[in-house]
């Protein structure tokens, strides 16, 4: 019998490409700055690179902190799994309301897709992925169309995805209370406003044991879901709203199968 751990292992194990491991991945890579216009950019990318699927990130930080070189594990384990990785910075909180920093994740794509075949990267398939305010940050471009071309979507928990229902829940309070703090703008700034008829990609929704999370991304999931797109809702309560992101590469992370898995059917 295989316990948890060791399933876990195995399928990571079967999921890595041949001659890569988990625990024999090569070291970090000195990333690409590149200076988008509001702010720059990091690429990641092997020195052999062609035409590689693309990941690129947004980090979060309650839209008032945080920066691009805040990653973790993940460029080391997606370069060794075949991916370019990007991670890009955006103005910040008071400097930049949240409507401007979702037009810098905008710009941020919008200079990677036209850019990124220069450094291996295929720019028909790029996979926007987010945590925390970044989650909310990738959801809202991504939804309202502000993504063109975007292959998939990896949403790494949020209660943000709608402001008006948050607020009715007792929400908008504390860190959502300062990012948004004009109610008239909420509609515009929730990704579950966007969710309409137009045809959505692939979307993986992950979501924490912190409060709200896993209510907010089950709603998130069935809007999307009504409109036919194809969605995975991943269950990470045995996350906290920090490790399930900092967890992400690590040897027998749930979560890092789950959206590597993903990953390989969304982009090969």
């Amino acid at each position: 019998m295989i316990d948890r751990r060791g399933f876990i292992a195995a399928s990571l194990g079967a999921l890595l490409p041949a001659g890569a491991s988990a625990a024999s991945r090569p070291g970090r890579q000195a990333p690409q700055t590149v200076d988008y216009g509001p702010a720059k950019l990091d690429i990641y990318a092997p020195d052999d690179a062609n035409n590689l699927p693309v990941v690129f990130f947004v980090h979060g930080g309650a839209w008032r902190f945080g920066k691009r070189s805040q990653v973790g594990s993940k460029p080391d384990f997606l370069l060794a799994n075949g991916f370019v990785f990007i991670s890009i910075d955006y103005r910040m909180l008071p400097e930049a309301d949240v409507a401007t920093q979702a037009g810098d994740v905008e710009k941020a794509y919008a200079y990677v897709r036209a850019n990124i075949a220069r450094y291996g990267g295929d720019p028909s398939r790029i996979v926007g992925m987010g945590h925390s305010a970044g989650c909310h940050l990738i959801a809202l471009t991504g939804m309202r169309g502000g993504l063109p071309g975007v292959a998939a979507l990896i949403l790494d928990d949020t209660r943000a995805y709608d402001l008006v229902a948050l607020s009715r829940n007792g929400g908008m309070v504390g860190a959502y209370a300062r990012a948004f703090p004009d109610p008239t703008q909420w509609a515009a700034l929730s990704p579950s406003t966007h969710v309409d008829g137009r045809k959505h990609p692939p979307t993986f929704i992950a979501y924490s044991r912190a409060p709200g999370r896993g209510e907010a991304s089950k709603a998130f999931a069935g809007r999307l879901r009504a409109t036919g797109a194809k969605v995975t809702l991943f269950d990470g309560s045995a996350y906290t709203h920090m490790s399930i992101n900092r967890d992400f590469g690590q040897d027998g992370d749930a979560l890092t199968a789950a959206v590597l898995a993903f990953l390989k059917a969304s982009v090969g």
